[in-house]
């Protein structure tokens, strides 16, 4: 039984030694001279025939409960859930595995675990013998416990996505949108037009294409929020399974803060809109819920306000709002600060609460876009604002202002400050019971504005009246 703790606290200890799992490869369950099957059912013999990839051993550590303690500015981030299910570890070391996958290996009972017993000689020295054991998807794990999966699954999910990226000028054209990359966490300028999940009709997204931001890694950034296809600015990924959840409880966090007492504590963003109109105050607080709706086709969808916030498909959501310069054309520059994070949300305040839809947006002032009128381009303009390039992806830069029939959204997220996710993870893997995160340094990103919102300011400022 000594022998057993012992072996568990140092497969823990190992654990906790970097930042996000990395699985580690075995020729054969030969090759380890100790492997082989154990299962309930008695089988034997499986030893030397199949080969296994070995998952890091079973260390448990709360994303949930750091989050809550850094969105609250004090400490005590690690005393909360213990246990974990298989199933649950499995996607955490594997997240490339789609998920239907997964599941498939638990239902044919595919996924194994260590069984480790211990016999003690009269020398004092341990013999251990291994052997795997059936494990069911909802089965706990303890501290050190190890899970094997069928090596091939993993060599076949690795190969297709190396393979299927190899275009160098696309992969500098996505590293070329970086502004901020550390062990956690990756930070990118995303440009208008590309969207960051896939879709019928979508090829490419930043969801698809995001092992590309990576040399050698068996692990693809994840998203940790999302922008709309036509939106640009600040875009955060997470480098492995670890920081990705726990930067989705920082941003679970700041919406149930916000609604709880309209405070914005670790998490803040700003965007920046230029919208048709003018608002009668010059800032406020906009709390509105929204509720979806479906259109007269039956298969599209839309949000709208809501009245009331009682019914379970309504949504509370809070923006805050700021002018920076009204235009004497008709257009205003604002900024908004969103305290809640719902789709559509600075969208549908800005055309149904203020009454001024943003510039490009068909979809929520339709009706305002109808009687648009393009602005006159003034010789004063710098002819590279003006010179439309093609990029990868299909994308197309230059374009898209108010000089033109139909422009592009002109919604861009500027400004973000994040708590130094790194940090925490380290603190949250070191040994301390309850890790402080009261001090962490806040980062802040900055986004430039893209190319047809700066031609829209130019404009602005140039056109008399």
């Amino acid at each position: 039984m000594a022998a057993l703790l012992y072996l568990r606290r140092r497969a823990a200890a190992a654990a906790l030694a970097g930042v996000a799992p990395r699985p580690q490869w075995l020729a054969t369950a030969a090759r380890r001279g100790a492997l082989g099957s154990g299962d309930d059912g008695g089988e034997t013999g499986e030893r030397g025939k199949s080969p296994w990839l070995q998952l890091p051993p079973f260390a448990p550590l709360d994303a949930a409960a750091a989050a809550r303690a850094i969105s609250r500015g004090g400490g005590e981030g690690g005393d909360g859930e213990q246990g974990a299910t298989a199933i649950k570890w499995v996607r955490r070391c594997c997240p490339d595995l789609p998920t239907s996958l997964v599941q498939k290996l638990f239902r044919l009972r595919k996924v194994k675990k260590n069984v480790v017993t211990a016999e003690i000689s009269s020398a004092d020295a341990s013999a251990e013998q291994h052997r795997l054991r059936r494990v069911s998807a909802k089965d706990q794990l303890m501290p050190g416990d190890i899970l094997f999966l069928p090596v091939n699954l993993k060599e076949s999910s690795v190969a297709e996505k190396t393979k299927k990226f190899d275009n160098r000028n696309e992969i500098n054209f996505l590293r070329g949108l970086e502004i901020y990359k550390d062990e956690a966490i990756i930070v990118v300028n995303k440009p208008p037009g590309m969207p960051v999940q896939g879709g019928v009709g979508i090829k490419n997204s930043i969801d698809v294409l995001a092992s590309m931001f990576e040399e050698n890694s068996s692990e693809a950034p994840r998203l940790v929020h999302r922008l709309d296809r036509d939106c640009s600015g600040v875009l955060v990924l997470g480098r492995n399974q670890l920081s990705t959840s726990m930067l989705h409880a920082i941003f679970r966090e700041k919406t149930a803060d916000a609604l709880a007492d309209g405070t914005q504590h670790v998490l803040q963003r700003k965007y920046v809109a230029l919208v048709i109109g003018t608002p009668r105050h010059p800032k406020g607080l906009l709390s509105a819920p929204l509720a979806k709706i479906l259109l007269q086709d039956g298969k599209s969808e839309r949000l709208t306000v809501r009245a009331s916030s009682n019914a379970a498909s309504v949504q509370d959501a809070l923006t805050e709002y700021r002018v920076i310069e009204s235009c004497p054309q008709g257009y205003t520059w604002l900024e908004l600060f969103p305290r809640t994070g719902r789709k559509h949300q600075l969208r549908v305040h800005c055309a149904e609460v203020l009454g001024t839809p943003i510039v490009g947006d068909y979809k929520y002032g339709r009706q305002a876009h109808q009687k648009w009128m393009p602005l006159p381009l003034p010789r004063t303009i710098d002819e590279e604002l003006l010179r439309k390039r093609k990029l990868p992806f299909g994308l197309v830069v230059g374009g898209g202002s108010i000089a033109e029939e139909q422009p592009q959204l002109h919604l861009h997220c500027k400004q973000m400050v994040l708590p130094d996710v790194s940090v925490a993870l380290h603190r949250l893997q070191s040994p301390d019971v309850n890790p402080d995160f009261s001090d962490l340094e806040k980062l802040n990103f900055v986004a430039p504005l893209p190319l047809h919102m700066r031609l829209s300011w130019e404009i602005l400022k140039s056109v008399k009246i």
